[in-house]
Order: C-alpha cells, then sequence, then structure tokens
C-alpha cells in the first residue's frame, strides 16, 4: 500500500469565523482525510457593510487565530497552504494590514476570492462527500456571514451567482432589537427576496431536484430541527430534512431573544446574536425554490469551501 500523500492546508476566513482544515488523500478511497480541523468566532468583517472598513480589534482577534492556526501547520509538517478569503474582505477598504500580518504569520498571500470562485468551491466540497443523495441537478447554498453563495449542477458547477446578503450583514442592517420587530423581519425579507429575484434571473432554479445546505448557519439548524442537545457533525452531515421541518425551525429561532437561542446548547456562543438572520434567509430560499420546484426536502453538508479549498490543493481543477 502506498504512503499517504502530504497533508495540505486550507483556511476559509469569512465575515464571522476563521476555519481551518489540515488533511491528506487517503491512499486506499481517495477521499480526504482530516487530520486537524477547527473553526473560530472572529467577526472580520463586524461593521464592514457600515463603514466599509476592518475595525482594528477585529483583525487582531483574525490574525491571533491565525497564529494559533500557523502552530498547527507547522507541527503537521504541511507544505502547501491556501488562506481564501470572503465577503468582508472583498468589502474592506482597509484590507491591506489584514492581507500584510497575515503573509507575515504564514509566509502566503490571502486570496480574496471572488463570489463566483466562493461559489464554485463551496459546490465542490459539498457534493464530492455528500452520502446517498439521488442523481439530478443540486442547488448547493453557502450562507455566509456577508453573502450567500447559489451553485446549481450535479458533477460540476453549471449555474452561479454570489448575493450580498449575510447572517452579519442582515442583522446589522436590520435585525437590530430583541426579538426582532415584524418591521424589522419585514424588511429584512424584502431585502432578501429581492436578491433571489437577481438570483432567478441568473439560475434555472425550477430545475432543482435537491437543495443543499451548507456551512453554519444550515448545520447549526439542522441540529436543532434533528432534536441534538449539542452540536454533531456526524449527526448533521448528510441528513435529509422535511421543508415543512426546515420552516418550521427557521421561524422558531427567527423569533427567539438572544437569552432564548443561548440557552441552546448546540448553537455556538459566536452565532447567538446572528443566527435569527441566517434562519431568514435560509427559510426565504428554501420558500423560494419549493414554489418553482418539485422539492421536499432539504440536505445538509458539513462539507463547503474549507473541503474545496483543500481539494484544490490535492487535485487543482478549480
Amino acid at each position: 500500500m502506498s504512503a499517504p500523500a502530504a497533508p495540505v492546508a486550507a483556511i476559509d476566513c469569512g465575515t464571522n469565523s476563521i476555519r481551518l482544515l489540515i488533511a491528506r488523500r487517503d491512499p486506499a478511497t481517495g477521499a480526504l482525510e482530516d487530520l486537524e480541523r477547527h473553526m473560530e468566532i472572529v467577526r472580520l468583517g463586524y461593521g464592514v457593510d457600515r463603514t466599509g472598513r476592518f475595525d482594528p480589534e477585529a483583525v487582531e482577534r483574525t490574525l491571533a487565530a491565525t497564529r494559533r492556526y500557523a502552530e498547527l501547520i507547522a507541527r503537521h509538517g504541511v507544505q502547501d497552504v491556501r488562506f481564501v478569503a470572503t465577503s468582508a474582505t472583498r468589502d474592506a477598504s482597509n484590507r491591506a494590514v489584514f492581507l500584510e500580518g497575515v503573509r507575515e504569520i504564514l509566509g502566503v498571500d490571502v486570496e480574496v476570492v471572488s463570489g463566483q470562485e466562493e461559489a464554485e468551491l463551496s459546490f465542490r466540497g459539498a457534493v464530492s462527500t455528500l452520502p446517498g443523495i439521488p442523481a439530478g441537478p443540486r442547488l448547493v447554498v453557502d450562507i455566509g456571514g456577508g453573502s450567500t453563495e447559489l451553485v446549481l449542477g450535479e458533477g460540476s458547477p453549471t449555474h452561479r451567482i454570489s448575493l450580498d446578503m449575510g447572517s452579519v450583514r442582515l442583522t446589522e442592517r436590520h435585525l437590530r432589537s430583541d426579538p426582532p420587530t415584524a418591521e424589522e423581519i419585514a424588511a429584512a425579507r424584502a431585502d432578501v427576496d429581492a436578491l433571489l429575484d437577481e438570483a432567478a434571473s441568473v439560475l434555472p432554479l425550477g430545475t432543482t431536484r435537491h437543495l443543499v445546505g451548507v456551512a453554519g448557519t444550515v448545520t447549526t439548524l439542522t441540529g436543532v430541527a434533528l432534536g441534538a442537545e449539542e452540536y454533531s457533525p456526524e449527526l448533521s452531515h448528510g441528513a435529509q430534512l422535511p421543508t415543512a421541518r426546515m420552516l418550521e425551525v427557521c421561524e422558531a429561532i427567527l423569533g427567539m431573544t438572544r437569552a432564548e437561542r443561548g440557552a441552546l446548547r448546540i448553537i455556538h456562543p459566536g452565532r447567538i446574536d446572528v443566527l435569527g438572520a441566517g434562519a431568514l434567509i435560509w427559510e426565504q430560499i428554501i420558500r423560494r425554490i419549493a414554489d418553482v420546484s418539485t422539492i421536499t426536502c432539504t440536505w445538509t453538508s458539513e462539507h463547503d469551501i474549507l473541503d474545496g479549498i483543500a481539494l484544490s490543493l490535492l487535485d487543482p481543477r478549480v
């Protein structure tokens, strides 16, 4: 049997969190083998939607997490590292200090990827690892803190779009009360619906046969829907839930106070204040797709852009 390939390190730095995956390809199966998988809520995109700039404290939180990740990368002898930054970094006018800080710590340049490439990486990471999903076009939805990516395809993406709506952005823009008022919710829904109209002009949403949600908002909501007391990736990965059940959970989470969400141990403390906005986005997407297609359930994948980044290092066809 051949020896395992050298590990690679993928870092996904979004608006709300920074995540690390150190992985190698299993020589027997060809699948990704996780060596380290970590997530820290750093809220790099705090205030960017309002000010157009990074908050210095948010930058320092993110660089501190990067230093911790650098120690793990060195420990595993990783030679190939890809650091991808997404929505908040695309939007921040003072991003140079962040980019230079990462270069000093890791010795690699940050790739501020376009929404289109972000979408493709998310699709690849999700569909390559999802067990049991039947044939047919899949719409992969990645709800982030600052943007949401929608990618349609089967073996590979055929249509994609990145929309400026995310759990942090929508919270800061509309859902300021605790719990949010009916007026705030209506304004947020109007924003989301307008962006989904834009998506419908680019993607043939009615051809969707399977709706797949990835990333922290959807995986957390899935855990709640399954009745889990604590977060379990093994439980949520590949979960198939009736749309009615997922909509029920989205509405419940949106209507809770932050204290009520905080009482649910399954919700990471860093998501408590923004999960309501993420639930609203997921709810509106489910309703839109259910209206124009034949879907009756949603699928959840624990694997997303982070896995797509690692796969791009091991097999650089993306």
